[in-house]
């Protein structure tokens, strides 16, 4: 059987296509805000020497860091309403779900640029008289955000991609979008082409400036 391609239907669909895309890189924005804001916080707490702190956010990062992403979306969507009572917008929703899922990885990767940190930074910083606040904000988050920055781009970039999984609870993203014109257009394949060229499109530069950011970070560090 031979197949032949009309990628005519996916072009007068290009419209809403990329009334998708805004929706996904407002998802991705947002829970890129959040993810790279409290991640920083909860690295700290993961590292904190009060388990009563410790404990319970390292179980958050676990959590949303070994369940797929699938199913803490599903989560948010059906159980908190049913458990908790709380009722929000779908697009407040999806960016809670992708914030959480983000907010665990970037909690690891400062973490790890955290505790590479030099001790003699720290030193240094007791010297100049800082207190601990001090030295956190001036010497410690400045030079782990500069170490994670290739990987909290990475995960940056993994959560726009990962955003397509709203479509399930029909948030009406690009995936969304696209399964909808691929429905009536009879044409999946060229409809889906065009989605994955679209999330390419995006996802590309970001990566190669994530390259560039750890190549003139080592060209730094020698």
């Amino acid at each position: 059987m031979t197949y032949t391609f009309d990628f005519m239907a996916v072009r007068h669909g290009l419209g809403v296509l990329f009334d998708g895309l805004l929706v996904t890189l407002e998802l991705t924005v947002a829970a890129n805000v959040i993810g790279l804001t409290f991640g920083f916080g909860l690295a700290l707490l993961v590292m904190h020497r009060w388990a009563v702190l410790r404990w319970p956010a390292s179980l958050f990062v676990e959590f949303f860091r070994c369940t797929p992403a699938i199913i803490q979306i599903v989560w948010f969507f059906y159980c908190v309403p049913m458990l908790f009572d709380v009722y929000l917008d779908a697009m407040t929703m999806g960016i809670l779900a992708l914030a959480c899922n983000l907010t665990a990885f970037n909690a690891e990767a400062y973490r790890a640029a955290i505790q590479a940190v030099p001790r003699d930074y720290r030193d240094a910083g007791i010297a100049l008289g800082l207190n601990g606040w001090q030295r956190i904000r001036y010497i410690v988050l400045p030079t782990a955000f500069r170490a994670a920055l290739p990987v909290l781009v990475s995960n940056g970039i993994g959560i726009f991609q990962q955003t397509a999984l709203v479509a399930i609870v029909a948030l009406q993203d690009l995936m969304y979008m696209g399964k909808s014109l691929a429905t009536e257009s009879y044409r999946p394949i060229e409809t889906f082409t065009v989605v994955a060229l679209i999330y390419f499109a995006v996802s590309f530069p970001v990566s190669q400036l994530a390259s560039w950011f750890e190549h003139r970070r080592d060209r730094l560090a020698r």
